[in-house]
C-alpha cells in the first residue's frame, strides 16, 4: 500500500478535524489495522493554520509560557506525539526510538526539525514532572519541548491534532511530522526503523518526493 502523500497545509487542517472525530490507533489496540493510518487529502477548510491550531498559551518543561502555534509550529518542521508520564509501556518505548532517530539527524536536529511532545495528562505533568520524565530519558535537549498546560487548552489542542481520547491512556502512539514552511507532511507509526523516519524527514526538509512506508502493526497497548 502507497502510504505517500503532499498535499497543502489547508488539507492537513481538515484531515487534523477528520482525526479528532475518528480516532486513529489510541494507543492502539491488537485488532487496529496500519492502513487505518493512511492519510485522505480531505475538502479546503475554511480556519487559517493559527486559527485552527490557536494560540493557547502552554507551558514547556522549563516552564515557559508559549503560543502553541505561533511560538511552537510556525516556521518549523515538528515530530508531533503525546505521552504521559505515568505511562510504563508504549511512551518510554516511543521516546526511545525518537532519540534513536534524533542520533540518525545529526546536526539537522534541534536546527531543521524539532521534537515536541505533548502530555494527555495534564492535571498530573507539570512541567516539572515532564522535565523529571524527560532528563531520565535523554530527552531534556535544545530542539525537544515537552508540554503541558491548563486541561481544557491542552484537550483542545490534542483534539486538534487528533490525539485525544477521554482515557488519558488511549491517546494515538503515531508520529506527526509536518513542515510548516513547505506545507507538506505525513503521519509515522513510531515503530518503524529510525533510519526510516530520519530519511522521512531530511526529504521534508526540502522538496524531495516523500517515498513509500513499510507496513507495519502498531505498537502494542500501554
Amino acid at each position: 500500500m502507497r502510504m505517500d502523500f503532499r498535499f497543502p497545509l489547508v488539507l492537513l487542517l481538515a484531515l487534523f478535524a477528520l482525526l479528532a472525530a475518528r480516532q486513529v490507533l489510541a494507543h492502539e489496540s491488537p485488532t487496529a489495522k496500519p492502513g487505518d493510518a493512511t492519510p485522505t487529502p480531505l475538502s479546503k477548510p475554511k480556519r487559517d493554520p493559527q486559527a485552527y491550531f490557536t494560540d493557547r498559551e502552554l507551558l514547556t518543561q522549563d516552564g515557559a509560557r508559549v503560543r502553541f502555534y505561533s511560538d511552537v509550529l510556525k516556521g518549523r518542521l515538528v515530530v508531533l506525539n503525546t505521552i504521559f508520564t505515568n505511562c510504563e509501556d508504549a511512551c518510554p518505548l516511543i521516546t526511545t526510538q525518537m532519540n534513536a532517530v534524533r542520533a540518525k539527524l545529526g546536526p539537522a536536529f534541534g536546527r531543521d526539525v524539532h521534537f515536541v511532545t505533548i502530555t494527555s495528562d495534564p492535571q498530573r505533568d507539570t512541567p516539572q514532572a515532564l522535565k523529571k520524565w524527560a532528563g531520565r530519558r535523554s530527552a531534556d535537549v535544545p530542539g525537544w519541548t515537552f508540554l503541558t498546560g491548563k486541561k481544557s487548552d491542552v484537550e483542545h489542542i490534542l483534539q486538534k491534532l487528533g490525539q485525544w481520547s477521554q482515557n488519558i491512556e488511549s491517546h494515538s502512539t503515531q508520529l506527526v511530522a509536518w513542515n510548516f514552511v513547505t506545507d507538506r507532511g505525513r503521519k509515522m507509526l513510531p515503530n518503524l526503523p529510525p533510519e526510516t523516519i530520519a530519511a522521512q524527514l531530511t526529504l521534508l526538509m526540502g522538496g524531495d518526493a516523500l517515498v513509500p512506508l513499510p507496513l507495519l502493526a502498531p505498537p502494542p497497548s500501554n
